[in-house]
C-alpha cells in the first residue's frame, strides 16, 4: 500500500514538472526559494487525551517552488519535553516534503499567487527520541507525514505567507514498519510565517513565460538582417541623390543670378511684359525659401500696378513619365499662384496658372524645373 502510494506521488510529480517546463522556461536554480519558521503542538492520535498530552513543537523550513503546482522543502522540528525527564527537548525530526498547490493544479496559475491557497503535503524523514540515561536509550526511526497547508499570501509583492498546517505523522518502526499504523501516529498542528526570496525576474514568485520557437526566431533574425541591408543601400542612394540635388541647386542659383535669365523685359506694339523665374528642386512643387524673393518681386509689381495681370507657366525637366511631368508642372504654377493669393493678397482673378509639361527654354535639362511668371499691363 505504502509503496504504491509513493510511486503514484512520484509519477504525478514528474508529470507536473514536465508540463511546467513548457510554460515556465528560464527559471534558474536559485529562483523561487523560501524560508519559514513555525510552531505549534503534537499529540498522540489514539489512547491519549488530545490537549493534555500535547507537546510544544517548533522548527524551520527551507524550500523551493519548482513550478506553480509542485514544491519541495526540507524542515527540522523539535519537540519540547513535558514529562518528568530532565531533557528539555525530547524529540527531533528532520524531513523532506513534497507539496502540490491544489488551486494552481485545478484552477490554473494566474501569473502570481492568490490571496488564499491550499497545498497537499506528503513527506518522509528521520526521527529521534532523546532519553535521560538511566531511564532508557535514545531511539531513531523513520517517519512519514501527510497533511494540508492553508496559505494566506500577503502584500502586493506576495513576499510573505502565513500558513496553518494540520498533519498526521506516522512512526515507521518495529515490526511491519511499512504499514501506516494509526496507533503509532500523532496529530501535528503548526502555524508559521514564510518569506519568499526575490528571484532573477525581480518578483517573489514565478511569472508566466511564453516559450519561443528557435526556428521562428532564426527566420525573424534573417528578415531583420535583410531589412538592415536594404535600409543601408537606400541610405547610400539617398545620400547620392542629396549630393546631386545640392549640385543642381547650386547650378540653378547661378542661373537665377544671371541677369539675362532671371528677368527679361519684352517690348512690343501693344504691351510690355516682365518675367520672373522661380526654380524648384527635383521632384518638388514647393517654393523654397531662397526663391521667395522672386515671388515677392511679382507681388510688389502687381501692388504698384493695380491693372496688371500675371500668367504663371510651370515646367518640368525631362526625367519621368509624361503624365508625372504634366502634373508636377501644373503643381509648380499653382504653388506660385497660391503664395501670391495667400501671402500677398493678390486677387485670384488677376492670376492665370498653367502647366506646360517638359520645358525646353534652357539647354541644360535640369534648369527647366521652373515656373515663369509673365507680368502684363496694357499701355
Amino acid at each position: 500500500m505504502k509503496k504504491r502510494f509513493f510511486f503514484a506521488m512520484a509519477l504525478a510529480a514528474v508529470a507536473m514538472v514536465g508540463n511546467a517546463q513548457d510554460a515556465y522556461v528560464g527559471n534558474k536554480f536559485f529562483d523561487n526559494w523560501y524560508m519559514g519558521i513555525k510552531g505549534g503542538g503534537i499529540t498522540p492520535t489514539t489512547h491519549s487525551a488530545f490537549w493534555k498530552n500535547m507537546r510544544g513543537t517548533a522548527g524551520i523550513e527551507l524550500g523551493k517552488q519548482i513550478t506553480p503546482v509542485l514544491g519541495v522543502s526540507f524542515e527540522g522540528l523539535t519537540t519540547v519535553n513535558t514529562s518528568e525527564s530532565r531533557t528539555a527537548f525530547d524529540a527531533l525530526n528532520l524531513g523532506a516534503l513534497g507539496k502540490i498547490n491544489l488551486n494552481n493544479l485545478f484552477g490554473g496559475y494566474l501569473g502570481k499567487p492568490r490571496l488564499f491557497e491550499v497545498e497537499a503535503i506528503a513527506g518522509i524523514g528521520w526521527g529521534h527520541d532523546f532519553v535521560n540515561s538511566g531511564l532508557g536509550y535514545d531511539k531513531s526511526y523513520m517517519v512519514s507525514r501527510f497533511g494540508t497547508s492553508f496559505n494566506f499570501n500577503l502584500g502586493e509583492a506576495k513576499a510573505w505567507t502565513i500558513n496553518v498546517r494540520p498533519a498526521i505523522v506516522y512512526q515507521m518502526s518495529g515490526n511491519r514498519s511499512q504499514i501506516l499504523n494509526v496507533n503509532k501516529s500523532a496529530i501535528e498542528l503548526l502555524a508559521g510565517v514564510t518569506y519568499h526570496f526575490a528571484s532573477s525576474n525581480g518578483k517573489h514568485y514565478q511569472t508566466i513565460q511564453t516559450p519561443y520557437n528557435q526556428a521562428e526566431v532564426d527566420l525573424l533574425n534573417d528578415a531583420i538582417n535583410t531589412l538592415r541591408a536594404e535600409s543601408a543601400a537606400k541610405t547610400e542612394g539617398l545620400e547620392a541623390l542629396q549630393y546631386e540635388n545640392d549640385q543642381l541647386k547650386e547650378k540653378l542659383n547661378e542661373c537665377m543670378n544671371a541677369p539675362k535669365e532671371v528677368e527679361t523685359i519684352v517690348q512690343n506694339t501693344h504691351s510690355k511684359s516682365l518675367e520672373s523665374v522661380i526654380t524648384f528642386g527635383q521632384g518638388k512643387a514647393t517654393v523654397s525659401a531662397d526663391q521667395l524673393p522672386n515671388v515677392e518681386r511679382i507681388a510688389t509689381y502687381m501692388k504698384n500696378n493695380p491693372s496688371s495681370t500675371v500668367v504663371i507657366k510651370g515646367y518640368a525637366s525631362p526625367e519621368g513619365s509624361a503624365e508625372i511631368n504634366a502634373r508636377i508642372a501644373k503643381q509648380r504654377a499653382e504653388a506660385v499662384k497660391t503664395i501670391l493669393i495667400n501671402k500677398y493678397k493678390i486677387s485670384a482673378s488677376r492670376i492665370t496658372a498653367e502647366g506646360q509639361g517638359v520645358g525646353e527654354m534652357f539647354s541644360e535639362p535640369d534648369w527647366n524645373r521652373v515656373s515663369i511668371a509673365t507680368l502684363n499691363e496694357a499701355e
